[in-house]
């Protein structure tokens, strides 16, 4: 059975997008590298708390990349044999919500090179923030359009691509169709 070169986990807050990806990392059988994204804040309690929960819930075998920006390097220099879980996709592209569209662009480009034809299994978590009002202030408005933009950019390189929602997973491979497809 052929493993699949990129998988996108999607879904809203508390959802269990995370805990879907951490399942499919323990079933490929290869040496996880668990690459959290977010930005360390120690004076941040409750920030601390869930890194906290993702934290007990990684098995002790597992490598662990914390505060990484730095996916393109990341994901170009896995091995074969590794399978890199990335959460999350949101808190990555907060780390470029204050350069200019021409920074951000080209950073979302080698990103997505990166994934057209990775080494290594990679599986991304990306939050959905898009099912809402939309934000009454402009960095908000950016955040959300950054980050679906680029979720729906991944998930035309992606197969599987699943949405959890409510404690449920939905292979939405199976289920729909790409309006990204060349078909």
């Amino acid at each position: 059975m052929s493993m699949p070169n990129v998988t996108l986990v999607t879904g809203a807050a508390r959802s269990g997008k995370s805990e879907w990806a951490e399942r499919l990392a323990v079933k490929s059988d290869l040496q996880v590298v668990y690459v959290a994204t977010a930005k360390i804040d120690p004076t941040d309690v409750e920030w601390q708390v869930r890194i906290g929960q993702h934290r007990q819930r990684r098995p002790l075998d597992w490598q662990i990349i914390e505060g990484a920006a730095n996916l393109t390097e990341i994901i170009t220099t896995a091995r074969p044999g590794q399978c890199l879980l990335i959460d999350s996709l949101g808190t990555w592209v907060a780390n470029f919500l204050e350069d200019p569209e021409e920074v951000w662009l080209l950073e979302q480009a080698k990103l997505l090179n990166s994934l057209r034809s990775p080494s290594a299994m990679v599986v991304v978590v990306a939050e959905e923030t898009g099912w809402g009002v939309v934000p009454a202030y402009a960095l908000g408005r950016l955040f959300r359009d950054r980050l679906g933009t680029l979720t729906r950019k991944i998930g035309s390189i992606a197969d599987p691509v699943y949405l959890v929602t409510a404690g449920r997973v939905l292979n939405l491979a199976q289920l729909g169709e790409s309006l990204d497809s060349q078909d």
